[in-house]
């Protein structure tokens, strides 16, 4: 049963400078403390695994919640991010889609489902390797995270988790429970371009590529918005 919560719209806001600071600060580690009891009621050992999904534009925050959830649940769960499903650089170059790196097209949909399928019924003493997303070159890596069968709670996050066309439509069924990520637009776009130019894009380009791919990409995800169980709003650093 999905766990019940007392708002299906968690939301953290804190714009006031100043001496307002520390009680934002507050507010946030309240908010994350009721979203890790949320997913611990997923993480029970000894049941059925579950698996919880965390989607939203790019941007928005989803890694960073995702990374803190699994930290404070300890050894109950285990991150697999979406990304590590991109298709590698020289295959986007070949079918042409170099350009478009981030877009529902870009990504191996059918092997993202076919693992969760098979990490929602883990076999006895089988380890499952999980592909992950290495920034730095900006290529997948396969076999980069073990998932061990008795980690009760697997917890995965992108952009088209709640996405409904083409192969993106299965993947829905496949999680537990989704909640959506939103943050004020214009601070989602400073984070982009801060990140890209922390891997090495020069800014103008950088600036160029979030308003043309990943906006577009934002467009889309934002379509599955009202198919989440919660919408989780502005709590903290991208």
């Amino acid at each position: 049963m999905t766990p019940k919560a007392s708002s299906r719209h968690e939301a953290v806001r804190g714009t006031m400078p100043g001496m307002e600071i520390a009680a934002e600060t507050a507010a946030e580690t309240a908010a994350l403390n009721r979203l890790v009891e949320r997913a611990r009621l997923l993480a029970v050992p000894g049941r059925r695994r579950r698996v919880l999904g965390i989607a939203g534009a790019p941007g928005a925050g989803k890694s960073t919640l995702a990374g803190r959830l699994v930290e404070r649940l300890g050894g109950q769960a285990v991150l697999v991010p979406m990304d590590g499903f991109h298709l590698a650089q020289a295959e986007l170059v070949r079918l042409g889609r170099a350009d478009r790196k981030g877009a529902p097209d870009t990504f191996d949909v059918a092997g993202y489902a076919a693992l969760l399928a098979r990490l929602r019924t883990p076999e006895p003493g089988t380890v499952v390797y999980a592909p992950a997303f290495d920034r730095s070159i900006e290529e997948p890596v396969a076999g980069s995270i073990p998932v061990d069968p008795a980690v009760p709670l697997v917890v995965t996050e992108g952009n088209y988790l709640l996405h409904d066309e083409g192969g993106w439509a299965s993947v829905r069924s496949l999680l537990d429970e989704v909640w959506f990520l939103e943050i004020d637009g214009a601070e989602r776009v400073r984070r982009l371009v801060e990140r890209h130019v922390r891997y090495g894009k020069a800014r103008p380009y950088a600036e160029r590529w979030v308003r043309e791919s990943d906006e577009a990409n934002a467009r889309v995800v934002a379509g599955g918005r009202d198919r989440a169980d919660l919408v989780v709003g502005q709590w903290g650093a991208g």
